[in-house]
């Protein structure tokens, strides 16, 4: 069984938040809570990390990954972000939002998606996915955590420890979360277009379903 790490979700332990990080440094997958759902989450610059990730969810280089950000300082550095997106992005994170941007040069072509070089982003609004974010530095290479011919994402911690024994490094076991999916939507055209709606409600940002 992958290693479970108790970390409280609303004053996370920094030794534990350093443990946590090392092991991604170290080339491992970790599952962490948010806002929305349990995430698989990889240092995005490891290539290795995140072909497992895929593998983990069975996922081709079509499906849309996801960069987890802390601020939209960060999502800068991964994302080509103009005024009338960055006031949006402003008002939605955090948040339970997927924004789908148009990559940077610094994302790895790999991971972006392989005809439209668009990535997901997202800055949930969970304090100990900030904490790892701001600890380790950079974004970290998400997708939601939900097992092969499923629907929905995993929610105990002891269960994902048990299914994923030998593909996660750890568990961050902060408790459930809300178990809902985030709400996901196209900045890439000339008007924003909702993909999909889910904890985050389009009207709040004057958007339509």
């Amino acid at each position: 069984m992958a290693l479970l790490l108790s970390i409280h979700p609303e004053n996370p332990q920094p030794r534990l938040i350093k443990q946590a990080v090392q092991w991604l440094r170290d080339g491992g997958l970790l599952a962490v809570p948010t806002d929305s759902s349990y995430a698989v989450v990889a240092r995005l610059d490891d290539k290795a990390a995140a072909d497992a990730l895929r593998r983990l969810r069975g996922l081709d280089e079509r499906h849309h990954l996801t960069l987890l950000c802390g601020d939209l300082a960060e999502i800068g550095q991964v994302a080509r972000v103009d005024n009338q997106q960055y006031r949006l992005l402003k008002a939605a994170t955090p948040g339970p939002w997927t924004f789908i941007l148009e990559a940077t040069r610094e994302v790895p072509r790999r991971v972006s998606h392989p005809s439209r070089k668009t990535i997901g982003i997202r800055v949930p609004d969970h304090k100990v996915v900030h904490a790892l974010l701001a600890e380790a530095g950079e974004p970290l290479l998400s997708t939601t955590l939900i097992p092969r011919g499923e629907e929905d994402a995993l929610n105990d911690p002891e269960d994902i420890a048990s299914r994923y024994a030998h593909e996660l490094a750890a568990v961050v076991d902060a408790g459930a979360c809300a178990q809902a999916p985030t709400t996901v939507i196209d900045l890439t055209g000339d008007t924003p277009e909702v993909v999909r709606v889910g904890r985050g409600d389009p009207a709040a940002l004057g958007l339509a379903a």
